[in-house]
């Protein structure tokens, strides 16, 4: 499968793309995937696809019929078959694709068909720009004559690999965990690489500590800075998308951009690898329901920012605040909702992004956050800090991400009562499987740490330490984060 991805030269928002097979039956099914990983529900990508056509090789039209939304049927005695078309790229965003006269920004996953059955085949894409374009994203591209070119194993790569390319790119390399590491900053912003780089080996360096072994060889984090106010991000198999803004905040957005960073780089090990067994492989033309969104997002979002803390870029002080915004999110909202951690992972599909009908449904993000910080202090106390949820996680990666094996809510269970060394029926029961309140349950476990989550008699949700902390509080609470309680009352 071979693609060619050139600006449109009438309409900037355009790419016009060739996507050439050879096929061995008469009939073929092209298909754009619905849904791209990362964000757990249909996005239906084909309603920006446009004059779609089909040629054999001597370039007649061939006959196709589109079959599902997005979805055709091509049936002829060619052996080679050309499919072109043109996509509409301008959504400012990690998770989508952008094009004008300065930036070429494709996320693959949007907008490259597949042939039904081959998705597992070698693929090449190559992409028409100006020959000083600058280039940064997770595939090795190589000039050849007008074309940036690069080989991929598979469909799966391709569409996990976005791509940056624009005169506007600002890059720095770091070398840790045994590969090389690549941030390329794209958009009107000046970089303080002397606060930037050290901030990244450090987290870097943490993450690979705690887990033995990084995934990739080669690892790129792209980040666009545009002019309004922006925090997104989107994991990717050696690369990540964040999206922050404005760039007028210059230094000021450089707690967001590590906040982020560290969070996307955690997800290379934890759902790029550590992957449910529902998503062994990712079917791209439907949902894929798993009740393992918690694993997924709530860990990767409580480690993300315990791992800034635990390396010394963030304060104590600074580390409470995220953790009491998290707590805000969950208890001023959807502590009482109706649906559980593991009904609301499946319902990611349906409504998991949206407000939604209000006290319905949990976020596997805030919720899941949580319940990974009660777990973590479970384990922590009961075995002197000497385990932890990075255990789990070292556990998780060494019996399934590492073999490329799907995990199962069963599995994850196993494994955390494996290094708890103990039953865990009422965890899993309160926490993660009914829409009980965790209030009580967090607060027993933050008061081994000296903490106590509060709620004040209009629902508005605070942290605080308790008064005549003990001695082994006090150990417990510096043994967490590495810093005297004394130093955050």
């Amino acid at each position: 499968m071979e693609y060619i991805l050139r600006r449109n030269s009438k309409v900037n928002q355009l790419v016009d793309i060739e996507f050439t097979f050879l096929k061995n039956t008469k009939a073929v099914q092209i298909q754009l995937p619905a849904w791209r990983p990362g964000r757990y529900e249909l996005q239906n990508f084909a309603k920006n696809v446009l004059n779609f056509k089909v040629f054999d090789e001597k370039n007649n039209p061939l006959n196709f019929n589109k079959i599902t939304k997005d979805c055709w049927q091509i049936e002829a005695d060619s052996n080679s078959v050309k499919v072109c078309y043109s996509y509409y790229c301008n959504q400012k965003d990690a998770g989508n694709s952008y094009v004008n006269e300065d930036i070429f920004y494709i996320n693959f996953i949007n907008c490259l068909v597949y042939v039904v059955g081959n998705i597992e085949g070698k693929c090449s894409v190559s992409l028409e720009l100006p020959a000083n374009c600058g280039l940064a994203g997770g595939l090795n591209f190589r000039r050849k004559g007008k074309y940036f070119n690069a080989q991929c194993d598979s469909y799966f790569q391709l569409v996990d690999s976005p791509v940056f390319a624009s005169n506007f790119i600002q890059s720095k390399n770091y070398h840790s965990i045994s590969a090389n590491f690549n941030i390329s900053i794209l958009g009107n912003y000046k970089p303080n690489w002397d606060k930037i780089l050290p901030a990244f080996q450090k987290f870097t360096d943490y993450q690979g500590n705690i887990m033995g072994q990084f995934p990739f060889q080669e690892y790129t984090f792209l980040i666009w800075i545009l002019p309004n106010a922006y925090y997104h991000g989107v994991e990717h198999a050696n690369s990540t998308v964040i999206v922050l803004g404005p760039d007028s905040e210059g230094d000021n957005l450089f707690d967001d951009m590590i906040g982020v960073c560290s969070h996307e780089l955690f997800h290379a090990w934890n759902i790029c690898k550590i992957r449910p067994t529902e998503m062994m492989p990712y079917d791209f033309t439907k949902e894929n329901y798993f009740n393992t969104g918690f694993v997924v997002e709530g860990i990767t979002t409580y480690l993300g920012d315990l791992f800034l803390k635990r390396c010394g870029l963030f304060t104590v002080e600074e580390y409470l605040r995220e953790l009491t915004a998290i707590l805000k999110r969950h208890f001023e909202t959807s502590d009482s909702a109706a649906l559980s951690l593991t009904e609301s992972s499946y319902d990611l599909w349906l409504d998991g992004y949206t407000a939604g009908v209000s006290n319905r449904k949990v976020s596997i993000y805030q919720k899941g956050a949580i319940v990974s910080l009660i777990l973590d202090l479970m384990i922590r106390i009961k075995h002197n800090h000497n385990k932890s949820i990075e255990t789990v996680m070292q556990l998780m990666w060494q019996n399934f991400g590492k073999q490329q094996i799907g995990y199962t809510f069963a599995d994850y269970k196993a494994i955390a009562e494996q290094v708890f060394e103990g039953d865990l029926l009422e965890y899993f029961t309160d926490c993660i499987n009914s829409n009980v309140s965790i209030k009580g349950i967090l607060n027993k476990n933050l008061k081994e740490i000296g903490l106590k989550m509060n709620l004040n008699k209009d629902g508005i949700a605070s942290l605080s330490a308790l008064k005549n902390l003990t001695k082994t509080q006090k150990y417990h609470f510096n043994k967490f984060l590495n810093n005297e309680l004394n130093a955050w009352i």
